[in-house]
């Protein structure tokens, strides 16, 4: 089986074309198992060791490879590792919620390399893509032409239909409207000149953990996000599954009811609520989205508030386990470690007291990737579009 030739080495993340599949196989296999040598990449490939040879120098001289320390075996030629060069490829995110935005810009590695941040009552579209291009130019023009080169797109996460559940974060209806009909996609490429791929936020959000949190651990398993509003994502078969729509995972609408009369998820598991309980308390809520605020200060809002999540969330986890027999349910929020901690402790206490019977009891785990999933897996789509498989699990 021969290697495509690799397009203009000199061009790095700028070309236009997409990559040869067995380009994008040899990178992915390196990005998953953080280096590997060319033999064992042509042993998990199922490629000719000629073949993973001429590509691993054609990736390597268009700057995406870097050749790690030799390791020294008990005989023969020591191996020499191959691993994912960080400056190679960049990528922007742009995270749109429904009290602040994040524009990120990333590494191959999902290493934060800068990040500006936007806080606001509610998302005005006309603010928002101020707030874009003031901070594209502004993290462009920090970088060396040859790195601004090497950036391969920009990611939008922003929630499925934007304007719903407005009575609930008290926004204006006529204000918000004009999401209904504002292409996001067509004007961040206006502004920025870059491809632009657009997902709903907690897709992504579940992209960042498949790709570089505890999701690589497994081929099945259903995500929650809790973040302004609840929601979720599910991948099958080692690929983050997005649904017909692109609103697979919708876990905030599933129904939890309850003697007040709500039904759905989202109004029981959701951080509005907890900064609605802060308010009354006469706390300040805007600590809630202050990410070096560790809201030890919240007291008993905050443990009212942790209570009422693990039992909605527990409802919402079995049903969910219900439908897919999944390996796993991995939970992330916009909130400190200490904290996510304490809400999968109780939920796995509250999924405890259900009738579980039919099925198996579902595991809980903590995701890894944190409060800035959302925006880290918006700027991760334009690097699986142009340089990674989608499927990302591996021999």
């Amino acid at each position: 089986m021969e290697a495509a030739a690799i397009r203009d080495p000199q061009g790095g993340a700028n070309q236009s074309g997409i990559r040869d599949h067995n380009e994008r196989l040899v990178l992915s296999l390196i990005h998953r198992h953080a280096g590997l040598p060319s033999a064992e990449i042509a042993r998990r490939s199922n490629l000719s060791a000629q073949t993973v040879s001429i590509i691993i120098r054609a990736l390597e001289k268009d700057g995406l490879l870097l050749r790690g320390e030799p390791i020294r075996g008990k005989v023969g030629k020591p191996s020499i590792p191959m691993t994912l060069n960080p400056d190679g490829i960049l990528s922007f995110g742009l995270n749109i919620g429904r009290r602040s935005a994040d524009l990120v810009l990333t590494d191959v590695s999902g290493k934060l390399r800068a990040q500006r941040k936007i806080h606001y009552a509610y998302p005005k579209p006309d603010a928002l893509m101020a707030f874009l291009s003031e901070g594209y130019t502004e993290l462009t023009g920090a970088l060396p032409a040859r790195q601004v080169n090497r950036i391969a797109g920009i990611g939008v996460a922003a929630p499925f239909e934007l304007w719903n559940w407005l009575d609930t974060v008290n926004a204006p209806r006529e204000e918000m409207q004009i999401w209904r009909h504002f292409d996001v996609g067509l004007r961040v490429a206006e502004i920025t000149g870059l491809p632009v791929t657009v997902q709903n936020d907690t897709t992504a959000a579940c992209t960042a953990e498949h790709i570089f949190g505890r999701g690589r651990e497994f081929s099945d398993y259903a995500y929650f996000f809790i973040g302004s509003f609840i929601g979720g994502g599910v991948v099958l078969n080692d690929t983050v599954y997005s649904g017909r729509s692109g609103n697979a995972g919708a876990f905030g609408s599933i129904p939890v009811s309850d003697a007040s009369g709500n039904q759905q998820l989202i109004q029981h598991a959701s951080l509005f609520l907890l900064e609605r309980a802060l308010e009354r308390a006469g706390n300040d809520p805007a600590k809630l989205w202050d990410p070096d605020c560790d809201w030890s200060d919240f007291g008993q809002p905050l443990d009212d508030w942790i209570d009422r999540t693990a039992r909605h969330l527990a409802i919402a986890v079995v049903a969910a386990a219900s439908v897919i027999d999944f390996e796993c349910i991995l939970i992330d929020a916009n909130c400190p470690p200490a904290i996510r901690g304490r809400i999968i402790d109780r939920t796995r206490e509250e999924v405890g007291r259900i009738d579980t019977q039919g099925i198996e009891t579902p595991t809980l785990a903590e995701a890894s990737v944190g409060r800035n999933a959302r925006a880290i897996g918006a700027a991760t789509l334009p690097i699986i579009d142009r340089y990674l498989l989608s499927q990302q699990r591996f021999a």
